[in-house]
Parts: structure tokens; sequence; C-alpha cells
């Protein structure tokens, strides 16, 4: 197999569906290889989803984006910085799953080609460490304008705790990205297969 796949815990609980992958690496004097994505490695591994879509950025130290969700589309999202350095959070928001409201973070390094792998259900978003950062990422679903969503970035509720990766007091943010809602969990979101409840 050319990926080592592992499941996300936190507070001892495991976040259904989140996986942090490590392709194998093949590299000489002339540089190196790797494949992005395999569909009969990932079948394997129990992903079984189909992607459609694969987006790209670019952004300077301190962007943040984020943190963001489709209501009526879902993406699941493989993600992996191409270039640079970026701290990359998924929060689970599937009222029915275990680690409902808790968030998990990876620093994602174009220097290891490590990949995040985020299920329909959750918020998305990524803060850049490294002087510039190019992100790619391939979804399951088309982006929808009408049903994009969002949490805000620093709720209190959610406590996603940036500054432990060296977060600016004042990050970059895009118009939309701070304005975003606070998060509650007396509100409906996600089930857990990832579908809108919120009707």
């Amino acid at each position: 197999m050319a990926f080592e796949f592992k499941k996300c815990l936190v507070d001892g609980i495991e976040i259904p569906g989140l996986y942090e992958i490590q392709p194998k690496v093949f590299g000489d004097a002339r540089g190196y290889f790797f494949e992005v994505y395999s569909e009969k490695d990932f079948f394997a591994a129990g992903l079984k989803m189909k992607f459609v879509q694969d987006n790209q950025s670019s952004s300077t130290k301190g962007v943040l984006r984020g943190l963001h969700f489709q209501t009526q589309h879902p993406q699941g999202k493989l993600v992996r910085a191409v270039s640079g350095k970026v701290y990359d959070v998924a929060v689970d928001i599937r009222n029915d799953s275990p680690a409902f409201g808790k968030y998990y973070g990876v620093i994602l390094d174009s220097e290891k080609q490590n990949q995040f792998y985020i299920p329909e259900g959750f918020a998305h978003g990524f803060y850049v460490l490294s002087e510039t950062a190019v992100f790619a990422y391939k979804c399951t679903d088309f982006y929808d304008p009408k049903g994009e969503g969002g949490l805000m970035w620093n709720d209190a509720e959610i406590g996603i705790d940036w500054k432990s990766i060296a977060l600016d007091v004042n990050p970059l943010l895009s118009e939309k990205d701070g304005k975003h809602p606070a998060f509650s969990k007396e509100n409906k979101y996600f089930d857990i297969n990832g579908k809108w409840i919120n009707k």
C-alpha cells in the first residue's frame, strides 16, 4: 500500500471518518515521486468516496481561511499543502457524532507531503504558517455558492488553540470569514453521514 492511514482521536474519542494520511515518498538525487490518491488503496482503507472537483489556492503568511462548510452539497475534502506549511483544522458538526463540537488540527507540510481527509459534516479552515503556501484539495461534491456556511474562526465554544501554532493577534481574514456566526450545541447541523439536517 502506498499510504499510511491514521485515525484521528480527540480526548480519547475517535472522530469517525477523519484521517491523517501519509503517502510513501520515493526520492533520490533527481527529486521525488509519490501517489497523491489511489482509489484502490483508499477503498481498502474504507474510504470509498468519489472525488468530482479539484481546487487550489495560494495564500501568504498569516492568512486564515475558514471555518467553511456547505449545506445542500456537503463536501468531503482530501487536503494537502503543495508548497509551504499550514495548520489545518476540522470541526465535527455532525450532531450525532461522539465528537460533536470538537476539533482536530494537523500541520500540513509540503516537505512531509502529508494529507488530511475531512468527510462531509465538518467545518474546515486553515492558517498559513510559511511565507506563502499553495493549498490543494479534492472534493466529493461541487462548489455551491447558495449553500455556503461557516462558523467563527475563534469561536469560544469550539476553542481552537490557534495561538499554540504562533497565530498573529490579527489574522488576515476575508470580509465573509470575519462575519460567520458562533457555534451552538443547540443548533442542528449535519447527521453522522454528513447530510444537512437544519431544514
